[in-house]
Order: C-alpha cells, then sequence, then structure tokens
C-alpha cells in the first residue's frame, strides 16, 4: 500500500502530517485499507477491536448510545482519525462508526505497529506524538463544548 496516492492520502491525514515520505512509506507498509459501502459499519460501540482508523474517503457517522438510543455525536471527514483510545490503551469502543455513502478507512493494528519501534523509532515516535495531538484536539473541542452548554443554560435561568 506504499503508492504515491495512498501517501499522499495518509501524509493528508491528522495522523501523517508529521511523517517525511520515507517515513509515510514504512507506516503504509504495515496499514490494511478498508472499503465501506452506505450505511456499513465499520466497529460498534463495545467491540474489542484496538484497530485505529484514518478516514481518506468519504465520511462516517459517530454515534454513541445513551438510555438506549443512538445518537450521531460527530460526522469525520477525510483526515481524521478515530480509535485513538483503543488502540493505546486496548479498551473497548466507546462509539460505532458507520459509512455516510462510500467511504475508504486506512487501518492500523497495534502489534505491527509496535514492530515498526526497532526499524523505524522515528516513524512511531511522529505517531505518537500525531496521537496525542488528536487526543488533545479532540479535548480542546469538547470543553469549548461543554462551556457553550453552561452557558446556554445559565443564560436560560437553569430552564432547559
Amino acid at each position: 500500500m506504499t503508492d504515491d496516492i495512498n501517501c499522499d492520502q495518509l501524509s493528508a491525514s491528522a495522523l501523517g502530517k508529521e511523517l517525511e515520505r520515507s517515513e509515510c512509506e514504512a507506516l503504509a507498509g504495515i496499514m490494511g485499507v478498508r472499503h465501506l459501502q452506505n450505511g456499513e459499519v465499520l466497529v460498534s460501540e463495545g467491540d474489542e477491536d484496538n484497530t485505529l482508523f484514518v478516514l481518506v474517503e468519504g465520511r462516517l457517522s459517530v454515534i454513541s448510545s445513551a438510555q438506549g438510543q443512538e445518537r450521531v455525536v460527530h460526522r469525520m471527514q477525510p483526515g481524521e482519525v478515530a480509535g485513538t483510545r483503543a488502540f493505546v490503551d486496548r479498551a473497548p469502543r466507546r462509539a460505532t462508526l458507520k459509512a455516510i455513502g462510500k467511504a475508504t478507512v486506512y487501518t492500523l493494528q497495534p502489534g505491527p505497529f509496535e514492530s515498526l519501534l526497532d526499524s523505524h523509532p522515528r516513524v512511531v515516535y511522529r505517531v505518537m506524538r500525531g496521537l496525542f495531538c488528536i487526543t488533545h484536539t479532540n479535548l480542546m473541542r469538547m470543553n469549548v463544548e461543554s462551556k457553550e452548554l453552561s452557558d446556554y443554560i445559565h443564560r436560560s435561568g437553569r430552564r432547559y
């Protein structure tokens, strides 16, 4: 999977934006590809799958269940990454990912990624740095949303 188009897509993602060309090729060499049809589920909430997902084409709905109801909490765009928590700490999936139209996703398993420690330690460092930045960005977005909700409740005189 190391052809030019794929490395260009990977380099354009939040995960691969710091990688040099040779590093991108090393990472691409251990990744897989999933092609999804409209409505196809990539992974379900609660699954024990530790795969990291990089959306390169199309869109994905991030769906969370609460009190028996499903709710779309985010719509992923190309370049976004999902599954950082499950990938790093092997935790069960916190949300379902479902294709909106056709979508292409690159996949990365923890085992093959860890095998790069000896042969390409700089790739591992840059990917882990990317994962940290992704997590930080998500946290900052959640903080903004929490503040907006708090402000709304305050402005409405706590009548929500």
